[in-house]
C-alpha cells in the first residue's frame, strides 16, 4: 500500500485571521474618530458670552467622573421668578473662587462647546472660565453720575410748565429783603 499525501488547508485560518485584522481595524478607526471629535467638541467654542445674577448653587458631583456644575439665577424683573441657567466648571481653581462666591450677584463669561459626546467632562454645554464679583458700590475711582438739574422756577417759568430740555436754570430774581 501506498501512503496518501494528505495536504492541509489553512485557507479556514486565514480567512477567519484576515476578518479578525478587519475588525481590529474597524475598532481602531473607531476609537481614533472618538478621540479626535472629543478633541474638536473641547477645543472649539460654538459661542461664547457674558451671563449676570446670582450665584445660586456650585456642587462637585459625579459617579466616576467629578464634574463642577453651578447654578445662576437670572432675575429680570423683581418680583418674577428667576430664569435658571446651568453651567460646568473645568479649571479647579476657578471653581474654588466660585465656591467662594455662592450668594454674591457675579458676573461670568462663558463658552460653550457643542456636540461633546460624554458627560465625563461636564454635565452642560456651558464652560465658566472667568468669574467677576458685581458690586451694588461705585468701584473706587470711578467719576459720580452728575446731579440732575431741578425744573427751572421763578417769573420765567410759567406756573404748571416745565424748562426746556437743556435749557439753563432761571436766575433769581432781585427781589428785595425785607427785615
Amino acid at each position: 500500500m501506498k501512503p496518501i499525501d494528505v495536504t492541509v488547508s489553512n485557507r479556514r485560518r486565514r480567512a477567519s485571521g484576515g476578518f479578525a485584522r478587519f475588525l481590529m481595524l474597524v475598532a481602531l478607526l473607531a476609537i481614533a474618530g472618538a478621540g479626535l471629535w472629543t478633541w474638536f467638541s473641547l477645543s472649539w467654542a460654538y459661542s461664547d458670552g457674558t451671563r449676570a445674577g446670582v450665584l445660586q448653587k456650585f456642587s462637585r458631583r459625579g459617579w466616576i467622573c467629578k464634574t463642577e456644575e453651578g447654578e445662576l439665577a437670572q432675575y429680570v424683573v423683581a418680583g418674577v421668578s428667576p430664569q435658571i441657567w446651568q453651567f460646568s466648571v473645568r479649571d479647579p481653581k476657578l471653581g474654588e473662587r466660585i465656591t467662594k462666591l455662592v450668594g454674591e450677584r457675579v458676573q461670568l463669561h462663558y463658552t460653550e462647546h457643542a456636540g461633546v459626546p460624554t458627560s465625563c467632562f461636564a454635565d452642560t454645554r456651558y464652560f465658566v472660565d472667568q468669574v467677576m464679583l458685581i458690586s451694588d458700590a461705585a468701584p473706587a475711582g470711578a467719576p459720580a453720575p452728575a446731579p440732575v438739574p431741578a425744573p427751572a422756577s421763578g417769573p420765567a417759568a410759567a406756573p404748571g410748565s416745565a424748562a426746556a430740555p437743556g435749557a439753563a436754570p432761571a436766575a433769581p430774581s432781585a427781589a428785595p429783603i425785607k427785615p
